[in-house]
């Protein structure tokens, strides 16, 4: 199946967009994804639909450097839980391990690899969206990032020794000299940044010992050889997908990049079928938006891709045996009883 990204890889692009006169609403519904989805930034997508978002934002700006500006807005929290662990590490090799180690915890399509030759450490990255296309922009962006939390541990003032890009030159190159310095070579063999090694040795003043054991407690080993199954991935799309309006087997397999056939043969070889994740997740959706009363019954119908309102109610009634309102009141109710009690 096609790698994942996670809309984390997005942060900042609505407002990018925007200051650069695009529509991003509009360019992210027609890459496939959903804006209202944008905040969740844990929500997987296709890394081919990130890349080609990108692309395109950048050919309707006008504007080569789009990566580099929107890896000037992310922040250390983009990458979620492993931040964590990183933030606690003792030093910066040992940091930049734990990410390669981690990487599929935020990028399927991200792969890092740290050499060290002679005084000299190389950190390549390579890009694999599991399709042909350009994705200059979303290099641009993994390489900013990845220099900006080597910056985090060096300090404003670390300069690397080069960083390095497969594709051309842009016309215009001085947001890459004041982000990166003055040594930034393009149409090189490789993408990534050249430092010394001694770089790599530097300790983490944040560091704490008893922190890191805790946070590597909490990701657990299981995340180290972690691979996203088939089901998990599904369930990750149908959570996408529903609010949409397109969210059928059909729709599925090519976010996926493979053919209904093959999602539910891998699916079967789990013990899933596509109609029990669809129930499971629209059921654990269901408990959620009715608890919460942001939204109407009406809204919550058309969101979790029922036809009518009535039939959202006789599913809803079938499932919890209380129609949805009588749920919603219920739970009002036990709220206003649990809040007099702790009053």
């Amino acid at each position: 199946m096609k790698p994942l990204g996670r809309y984390a890889a997005l942060h900042g692009y609505v407002e990018l967009g925007r200051s650069l006169g695009l529509d991003p609403v509009r360019l992210v519904r027609e890459a496939g994804l959903d804006p209202a989805s944008l905040s969740l930034q844990d929500r997987w997508v296709p890394a081919a639909a990130i890349a080609g978002l990108l692309e395109r934002s950048a050919a309707e700006a006008h504007c080569e450097d789009l990566g580099l500006r929107l890896a000037e807005r992310r922040r250390f929290a983009n990458l979620g839980p492993l931040s964590l662990l990183i933030r606690e590490e003792p030093n910066v090799r040992s940091a930049l391990r734990v990410m390669a180690r981690h990487e599929h915890m935020y990028n399927e399509s991200l792969h890092t690899r740290l050499t060290e030759s002679n005084g000299i450490a190389t950190i390549r990255l390579a890009l694999d969206i599991g399709q042909p296309g350009e994705t200059r922009q979303a290099i641009e962006l993994a390489v900013g990032v990845l220099h900006g939390i080597l910056r985090g541990f060096l300090g404003t003032g670390w300069q690397p020794v080069e960083v390095r890009f497969t594709h051309a030159a842009p016309r215009e190159i001085h947001r890459h000299h004041r982000i990166f310095g003055p040594n930034v070579a393009f149409d090189q063999n490789f993408n990534g940044i050249v430092t010394y090694t001694t770089d790599l040795d530097a300790n983490n003043a944040l560091s704490d010992p008893q922190l890191r054991a805790y946070a590597q407690q909490f990701l657990g080993p299981a995340h180290i050889d972690h691979t996203a199954t088939t089901s998990d991935r599904v369930r990750e799309l149908i959570e996408l997908m529903l609010p949409t309006g397109r969210c059928s087997i059909e729709q599925i397999a090519r976010s996926l990049g493979v053919d209904r056939r093959t999602v539910h043969r891998q699916l079967g070889a789990e013990g899933q079928t596509f109609t029990a994740l669809l129930d499971a997740t629209r059921a654990e959706l269901a408990q959620h938006l009715v608890a919460n009363r942001r939204h109407s019954l009406t809204e919550i119908a058309e969101m979790l891709a029922f036809s009518t309102p009535s039939n959202f109610s006789r599913w809803f009634r079938n499932r919890y045996g209380r129609s949805p309102r009588q749920w919603r009141d219920d739970r009002s109710q036990r709220s206003g009883e649990d809040g007099a009690t702790l009053r």
